[in-house]
């Protein structure tokens, strides 16, 4: 059976299923495989662990989008088929829209005028918006396509460079749109929200997009359409919930918990992933070695390191973070063998981690249906749905809010 959007009672029923699911379940998703080499769960399901560890990087990598397919020991089959109905969330119902100007996606990269297009043609609201107001519109290309059909345009910017350049573009168009250089956390953002604007985010990350919400629903505006994005971007060092559901759970999320959902990758070309794969394979060596050079059996984090790195050789690229890190020099050592490690660790973590993959899309529904009860709590009347396919975009979903 085909899934509906959520909207009305359904928003908290769903929001307390997610709940206890991902509290009964935290102590499978929330170990991350890359820096414990023991799982606490790997004790309880020793079958579902041999099962994992024995399987290739390529096995790894067929499964990762699709984790709840895979025919692994149980209780990974059942858990699969929760979290596939629980995270189950219908596409919002699209409208087709004029075609717009062939001008308008002139410099914008191809998916990303899709992704325009498809959350464009999901605002349907009982009142047709007077006023669009692009948060966080960097050139504005989201806007200037909802203003077509003659309503006013407002987009705040914070990037100066960014501002100006869609400023030309409104002209180019022959739009009345204003730009606005403003940081949308400083006080003065609150001004440019009206009760008669339509704000509309897509893919605003963390506190950016919550610092909307609770800006547009104190200004009173009578519609808002807001996609999240990034939730693990955010100023505090644990989740901040939103609604009285969410502040009532006993489940309490670090930065850390909020990446999950932005695991999966559908877009990654093959020369991105190469290098990447590369990356962690040479980091989970590296934690072979520094667990061994510091005698501490635990992870130790290593920053961000250019991509210049790769190009060093094995042993080179160990003494050097080694002496990053303040660790003893490596004594000379079989290099390919522990090179040869790290590409078995990230087979096995990869094939670990397709137990998370499982929460990812019941935790990202949960941090949506928070901002959706906090919204509903505001008077408004509120849908959640998908706004495209996930080849598309992974972060598919958008939150539509009217007043009743």
């Amino acid at each position: 059976m085909q899934a509906s959007p959520l909207s009305g009672p359904a928003l908290l029923q769903r929001f307390q299923a997610l709940d206890c699911f991902l509290r009964n379940h935290q102590h499978l998703w929330r170990p991350k495989p890359f820096t414990q080499r023991q799982l606490p769960w790997e004790s309880q399901h020793p079958e579902l662990s041999a099962w994992l560890r024995s399987r290739s990087l390529a096995e790894a990598e067929a499964a990762h989008n699709h984790p709840e397919l895979l025919a692994a020991p149980a209780p990974f089959s059942a858990i699969a088929a929760q979290a596939v109905a629980l995270g189950a969330v219908g596409a919002l119902p699209g409208t087709q829209r004029p075609a717009p100007n062939p001008r308008l996606s002139v410099g914008v990269p191809g998916r990303k005028w899709q992704q325009i297009a498809a959350f464009a043609d999901c605002l349907q609201f009982q009142q047709p918006p007077q006023h669009w107001l692009d948060w966080c519109a960097g050139k504005g290309h989201l806007g200037r396509l909802l203003a077509q059909d003659g309503s006013a345009l407002s987009c705040l910017e914070y990037d100066p460079a960014l501002v100006a350049a869609g400023q030309q573009l409104s002209l180019r168009a022959g739009l009345t749109a204003e730009h606005h250089l403003q940081d949308v956390f400083a006080s003065g953002a609150a001004s440019y929200l009206r009760a008669e604007h339509t704000p509309v985010a897509l893919h605003a990350c963390g506190d950016l997009h919550v610092r909307l919400l609770q800006l547009a629903s104190s200004a009173g505006c009578q519609q808002l359409a807001v996609a999240p994005c990034c939730y693990n971007r955010i100023s505090a060092d644990s989740y901040q919930p939103l609604s009285t559901a969410a502040q009532a759970s006993a489940l309490q999320l670090s930065k850390e918990d909020l990446g999950l959902p932005l695991s999966e990758t559908v877009t990654a070309g093959a020369r991105v992933r190469r290098q990447r794969d590369s990356s962690m394979a040479r980091r989970l060596a590296f934690d072979q070695l520094q667990r061994e050079l510091s005698g501490l059996d635990q992870y130790l984090p290593t920053p961000s390191l250019p991509a210049a790195w790769l190009d060093k050789s094995f042993t080179d690229y160990c003494r050097d973070l080694a002496a990053l890190k303040g660790l003893p020099e490596p004594a000379a050592r079989d290099w390919a063998a522990l090179e040869a490690l790290g590409w078995q660790r990230l087979a096995q973590v990869r094939n670990l981690e397709l137990i998370r993959g499982l929460f990812r899309r019941p935790l990202e529904l949960w941090l949506l249906l928070d901002r959706a009860l906090y919204l509903q709590a505001q008077d408004y009347h509120v849908s959640l749905g998908t706004f495209c396919p996930p080849q598309l975009s992974p972060r598919n979903l958008l939150l539509l809010a009217e007043r009743k």
